[in-house]
């Protein structure tokens, strides 16, 4: 018989490790320009134009530089400033090795006298495999999956927060580093539903512990539901959690004596894998990009 961790309070989402759609129904815990200046004798201070270091457009609006280039898909952040350094960056005509300095609307942009256009943002859903390291760069890394979206898009994508390598299920990747910063940041609440395969039957008590909330290492923690996924079968266990702290769901069971077998994610952000065989990605309706950026996480 399923128990809740309080009555009355009912996911809408369910789970499912084989159709991406939920099966059993969660259970709710509670709480759950710079200008030229004047000089004292009354003489225009001569302003600084073509000089390396000018800012060029105001430090207060606009996009800083940098990740204005990122967007372009030339190159990285990190690898923007170096460019910026060697003094191969124009705004509008100037030179600018100024690291703060910010893109305005209408700038003109230019990389060794060619103009850089900001890409058009790409999402992209994949369902991932086990085995592969959620990463865009490791050389220690066997297989990651940029090997599986390398086709998708001519653009630049990252993916959005991480799962382990023997995690599988739902990752979005994309170039839009607005969005994926506030998927990412713990101030916006984003729901993940986990199928958790367990190597022994869950205990009722530990089940009410876990609903319940327990105390780990690094502070306490309460999932926002539980369920079992197969009431016949209490090795499968289905949580709910907005928490972003790493490992977090493996460590909850490992805290209690278990051992996660394998860990699939099913829902994130209102995205799921119904549909999508594991290893295959696909691309964002515009539904579900609206609805991500109205910030409707749930």
């Amino acid at each position: 018989m399923q128990r809740r961790s309080t009555p009355g309070r009912a996911s809408a989402n369910k789970v499912s490790s084989h159709s991406g759609s939920p099966k059993k129904t969660l259970r709710r815990s509670s709480s759950g320009p710079k200008t030229a200046g004047l000089s004292r004798s009354g003489i225009r201070k001569k302003a600084k134009a073509d000089v390396a270091g000018v800012e060029g457009p105001s430090s207060q609006s606009g996009i800083r530089l940098n990740r204005f280039i990122a967007q372009t898909g030339l190159c990285s952040r990190r690898e923007a400033d170096e460019l910026i350094r060697q003094g191969l960056i124009t705004i509008n005509g100037k030179l600018v090795t100024e690291l703060g300095t910010r893109v305005l609307p209408g700038d003109e942009v230019r990389y060794n006298g060619q103009r850089l256009h900001e890409e058009r943002k790409v999402y992209v859903l994949l369902n991932k495999p086990k085995d592969y390291t959620t990463t865009t760069e490791d050389p220690y890394a066997k297989k990651t999956v940029m090997d599986l979206v390398k086709n998708a898009c001519k653009e630049r994508i990252y993916p959005v927060g991480r799962l382990d390598r023997s995690t599988t299920g739902v990752l979005l990747l994309t170039n839009d580093g607005e969005l994926a910063k506030k998927l990412t940041h713990p101030k916006f609440n984003k729901k993940k539903v986990y199928h958790v395969f367990l190597d022994k039957k869950l205990k009722n008590e530990d089940f009410r512990k876990i609903a319940g909330g327990i105390e780990l290492d690094d502070g306490p923690i309460r999932p926002d539901a539980l369920s079992w996924v197969d009431e016949e079968d209490k090795t499968q266990v289905g949580i709910e959690i907005h928490s972003g702290r790493n490992r977090i769901v493996r460590r909850i069971f490992e805290h209690l004596g278990y051992r996660v077998k394998k860990l699939d994610r099913v829902y994130f952000a209102g995205l799921t894998k119904k549909g999508l065989p594991r290893g295959h990605w696909r691309f964002l309706t515009d539904k579900e990009i609206k609805m991500l950026k109205m910030g409707a996480f749930e």
